[in-house]
Order: structure tokens, then C-alpha cells, then sequence
């Protein structure tokens, strides 16, 4: 299987749509998961045109900017998308009245946040779905962690993992909303980050 993905990543690594493709036939469960940060509109266009019904999975941490959750209502009515949000089992109001602000990354309750509002939100997606393919817009210059990843792989599960937009750049993205007249919005915020290349732990673990 490893020698499989090996070919794959080096015919179709570069061709985002034909990598798509080809893992749609991969599986009879795929996903698609989205933070709607800014350039997300790509990875939902083009997994959206080949499979329309795709459950679109959002973790929304209760964090995100005005402008985000706008922009994702807006994208969502664009694209027609099968929208499926796993929020925290706490809401953003019951967890601050109890421990205050979302902690810094240098506190020692962060990971304890992330765990609670990004990783245990999306466990609880795989478990409930059981997707067979994830598609995932994560991009090798994000983090160095990420620039280590291949376009697929699977998971200690056997998930198959997909990012058709490993190796774009920022340009190759806009150039696609150019072409496509696809909407974007950068007033973004992920509180797990905070940093724009820290890696928020869910790829590390999944």
C-alpha cells in the first residue's frame, strides 16, 4: 500500500484535481474538513465540483472572527455545501465563565484547549462519520511540520488522508479564486495557533 501511495503522490502529487479524483474512488465514505480561513474557498470548490454531496466538516471552536463566520455563511450558499459543524461539548461563554480567556501558548492549560475545542470536537467527527477519505486543505509551507507530509498517506487507522493543495503557494491559490470567481476573507483567528506557522497539533496526531 505504501509503494501505492508512493505512485500516487509522484504521477498525481502535483494535479490537485486528478489527485481528487483518484481518491474518490478510493473510499465510499470521504470528508472534507474546512476552518474557512483565508484561500479555503479552493479546496471546497474542487472537492465540491467533483462530489457535491460531500460532507463538509467544520470544528468550530466558538473563536473564529465576525468576517469568518460570515465568509463561511456566504461560501456555504455559494457552493451548495453539505455543512456539518462539531462544536466543543462547552460553549465559548460556559467555558470562560469557569477558566476565563482561551489561554497563550505558553500557558500550560493550552494544550488542554486545543484538545477541548479543535481534537476532541474532531474524534468525535471520524467516530460518528467514519469517513474513508478526508480531504484537507493543509498546505507544506503552513508549518515545517506539514512540509514533511506527503499530498496522501494513511493514517495508524487506515484513513486516507488526501491535501491536493500540498504543494501550491499563496499565488497558485489566488490565482484559482481569480479563475473561478471564488470569494476570500483573511480576517482569520485560530486561537490552537495563535502563531501563523505554529501547527495546531490535529495533523500531528492525525
Amino acid at each position: 500500500m505504501t509503494e501505492t501511495l508512493d505512485i500516487i503522490n509522484r504521477d498525481l502529487g502535483q494535479d490537485p484535481e486528478a489527485l481528487i479524483r483518484w481518491a474518490l474512488n478510493q473510499g465510499s465514505q470521504p470528508i472534507c474538513t474546512t476552518n474557512f480561513r483565508p484561500f479555503e474557498a479552493v479546496i471546497l470548490h474542487m472537492v465540491s465540483s467533483q462530489r457535491p454531496d460531500i460532507p463538509v466538516v467544520w470544528m468550530d471552536h466558538g473563536y473564529n472572527t465576525e468576517a469568518t463566520y460570515r465568509f463561511a455563511d456566504a461560501l456555504v450558499r455559494r457552493l451548495d455545501l453539505n455543512l456539518i459543524s462539531y462544536l466543543p461539548r462547552r460553549t465559548r461563554a460556559h467555558r470562560e465563565a469557569l477558566e476565563g480567556p482561551f489561554p497563550g501558548i505558553d500557558d500550560p492549560h493550552h494544550d488542554a484547549f486545543t484538545q477541548e475545542v479543535k481534537i476532541e470536537p474532531f474524534e468525535r467527527a471520524l467516530g460518528e462519520m467514519a469517513p474513508d477519505v478526508w480531504f484537507t486543505a493543509l498546505r507544506a509551507e503552513d508549518t515545517p511540520e506539514r512540509s514533511r507530509m506527503a499530498p496522501a498517506s494513511r493514517n495508524a487507522d487506515g484513513l486516507l488522508k488526501v491535501a491536493p493543495l500540498l504543494h501550491w503557494t499563496a499565488k497558485d491559490l489566488h490565482a484559482y479564486l481569480q479563475r473561478h470567481d471564488l470569494p476570500n476573507e483573511f480576517d482569520y483567528f485560530d486561537p490552537t495557533k495563535v502563531e501563523a506557522k505554529r501547527e495546531c497539533g490535529l495533523h500531528l496526531q492525525h
